[in-house]
């Protein structure tokens, strides 16, 4: 015998009057992006403002007690020092990497074979993902950037929209095994298997993919925001 299903329809006021209990949380999320997005905060500000109004809003709710203020915070300390062993260990590799090299002997590789524009920059798009794969990306940007920005800019790309570029590259990094500062912290955090874990970012990987053809193909959609706010 099937049995009968339980659900009811909801009026719209019944909805908004169940739902008010999230309206502190959605005003949490909107200080703490907004907070960023409008140049009021750095993210490390805006975290710590999150966290501040977290707890708060537990307090407020009820939900806070002395087992799960205790364990929060042993979180906190056990991800944060997982974090910074990683770190350590990229900022070790990149000064192996530094030593060797292995960069800067691709960027002028690259600048001698005299490419054409979209070329060249499906080029740096591939050794970017290749150095992505084994530095993090502020040394990757150290590395690199002082030989392949007079290139880019030499073959008509705008500055502006090869920093839009480079930045996307270096988040790609931080999903790219077998040095994925992101994946790390993911596994740390859920506990989960590191391939599992690939599985699902790899569609975040491809749609960063397209955002670089796309960007590539129209660079008038870097500008447009720009433009908006210079606009006389």
């Amino acid at each position: 015998m099937v049995p009968e299903s339980d659900e009811r329809s909801y009026t719209f006021k019944e909805k908004i009057k169940s739902s008010k209990e999230l309206f502190p949380v959605l005003f949490l999320i909107f200080i703490v992006l907004g907070g960023i997005y409008l140049g009021f905060t750095t993210p490390t500000e805006a975290a710590a403002i999150g966290v501040i109004g977290a707890y708060v809003l537990a307090f407020l709710f009820k939900n806070m007690t002395k087992q799960i203020f205790v364990e929060s915070l042993l979180s906190a300390v056990t991800t944060t020092c997982m974090i910074c062993f990683i770190i350590c260990g990229a900022a070790f590799l990149s000064q192996v990497v530094g030593f060797t090299g292995i960069a800067r002997a691709l960027s002028n590789f690259i600048a001698q074979l005299n490419l054409s524009p979209y070329v060249l920059i499906f080029v740096l798009g591939i050794m970017y993902l290749f150095l992505g794969m084994l530095l993090d990306g502020i040394s990757i940007v150290v590395m690199t950037l002082p030989i392949v920005l007079p290139i880019v800019t030499q073959a008509g790309f705008k500055p502006l929209w090869f920093g839009i570029f480079l930045v996307i590259m270096v988040e790609l990094s931080q999903i790219t095994p077998p040095v994925g500062f992101s994946l790390f912290v993911i596994q740390g955090i859920s506990n989960e298997e590191i391939g599992r874990i690939l599985k699902a970012t790899f569609p975040f990987f491809v749609i960063m993919i397209l955002m670089v053809v796309i960007l590539t193909a129209y660079p008038e959609i870097v500008f447009y925001l720009p433009s908006k706010m210079v606009a006389k």
